[in-house]
């Protein structure tokens, strides 16, 4: 029987969960959300600067296939890339 984390027992069951562990999802991040008219979206140029709903430092949102599952904070992984660390994972139960 397999253990609480799905590691196999003698009967070979928890091997089910190897499928699962192969699925590609999709992970996004959000800085935040804007609302604006048309006209004003057409109207945006090259270095047009677009004000979010977030202020510098607040946590960022974390989705996983389109359904929100955590918060966290922008990180830089090296001198070219950035990366966001985990620091809230939300229940579905949670979500608003």
């Amino acid at each position: 029987m397999p253990d609480d984390n799905g590691t196999p027992g003698a009967d070979g069951r928890g091997r089910k969960m190897d499928a699962v562990y192969d699925i590609p999802v999709n992970v996004s991040v959000v800085l935040g959300k804007s609302t604006m008219q048309v006209s004003h979206l057409l109207k945006l140029g090259r270095g047009a600067v677009v004000e979010l709903d977030r202020q510098i430092g607040e946590a960022v949102d974390i989705y996983v296939n389109n359904r929100l599952i955590g918060r966290g904070e922008v990180t830089m992984v090296d001198e070219t890339r950035m990366g966001v660390t985990m620091t809230e994972i939300i229940r579905a139960d949670q979500v608003v």
